[in-house]
């Protein structure tokens, strides 16, 4: 890990981290601007971080309702595109440490990915739906607010020892106010070195063999409701004394696997899986507008299709004939 910093702050790092940021963002207004004299803003940026004159901006904020409201803190372009830069450098090396069942914001892992490896340690368990299998399904409140981020730069620096790249990675976590802003691809990586000292309680210490982590929402399988009861305090003592985080309480649940059991937006039982009936009101909802605005002119047929691509791409990983059909139903109705 020698020259660590001189990795991230190189001038082909920081042209590859652009390159790579730019992607779908070139008709943004702040992007075009940038990209005007990109060569002399990176030259720029590679100087103020080689004599550590660097300073991070401000931030803007607004809401999406994705499908809650989320409230996203965006950062300039010249500080996204150093995100990317200390992204690219620093993930292999958390990377590699992560366990195989976290799935949020990795290569090759993904939504469909855990809910797949939940359908997995379902069959193990009940033996094909031959035994009760049971699901503790846990929440974080508030987790990117309530991040502690001084024990976030003490993990960090377990592993990252140069004490420049320290300093860099300080700037962008005390960038923000309290916590981590959501628009960061940094947060994303830091979320999860956050969350992997969870991970180890409860693989290495809890000795949990049927765990499954996607970024704040965990579950754990096993044919025992007593144990995945019992299991519920000393995870939720773990993260308030270790980590300063908190369960959300209204959401813990154990139910029967059978029963089905909601996961990252698709609700699994023993034999198939579907989306969730919000996801599915959705769709529709937003195909009726997405129509609406054809018609008026507001959007394009090239808007319109990839909508419906992209929530055909959903569907396609679970049980849906029946509302695939009524999807491009509704489309072949207009087009």
């Amino acid at each position: 890990m020698e020259n660590l910093f001189n990795k991230i702050i190189c001038q082909d790092n920081l042209f590859l981290a652009w390159k790579e940021f730019k992607k779908g963002k070139t008709k943004k207004k702040d992007v075009l601007e940038f990209s005007k004299n990109y060569q002399n803003n990176l030259h720029n940026l590679h100087a103020e971080l080689f004599t550590k004159t660097y300073k991070h901006s401000k931030y803007t904020s607004f809401y999406v309702k994705d499908p809650k409201l989320r409230h996203i803190h965006k950062a300039i372009v010249r500080d996204r595109v150093l995100h990317h830069a200390v992204f690219r450098v620093l993930y292999p090396i958390f990377d590699k440490s992560f366990i195989f069942d976290s799935y949020s914001c990795r290569l090759n892992k993904g939504t469909h990915r855990a809910v797949n490896r939940l359908q997995e340690f379902a069959r193990k368990i009940s033996q094909n739906n031959r035994k009760n299998c049971f699901v503790l399904k846990c929440d974080l409140k508030k987790y990117f607010n309530s991040i502690n981020r001084d024990i976030l730069i003490r993990l960090i620096r377990k592993k990252i020892t140069d004490k420049n790249v320290i300093w860099l990675v300080r700037k962008i976590i005390k960038s923000f106010d309290s916590g981590l802003p959501l628009g960061n691809i940094t947060s994303q990586l830091f979320a999860n070195i956050y969350l992997h000292e969870l991970d180890k309680f409860i693989k290495h210490r809890l000795k949990i063999k049927y765990y499954i982590r996607y970024c704040d929402d965990f579950i754990i399988l096993d044919r025992n409701k007593a144990h995945l009861e019992g299991l519920i305090f000393k995870i939720g003592e773990f993260l308030e004394d270790e980590l300063r985080i908190s369960f959300h309480s209204e959401k813990i649940v154990i139910r029967k696997y059978r029963q089905g059991i909601d996961f990252l937006g698709y609700v699994c039982f023993s034999h198939f899986r579907t989306v969730r009936t919000k996801t599915k009101n959705r769709m529709f909802r937003k195909i009726k507008i997405k129509r609406l605005e054809l018609r008026d002119c507001i959007i394009t047929e090239k808007c319109f299709n990839q909508t419906m691509q992209s929530y055909l791409g959903v569907l396609k990983h679970c049980n849906s004939y029946k509302i695939k059909n009524d999807l491009l139903y509704l489309r072949r109705g207009f087009l």
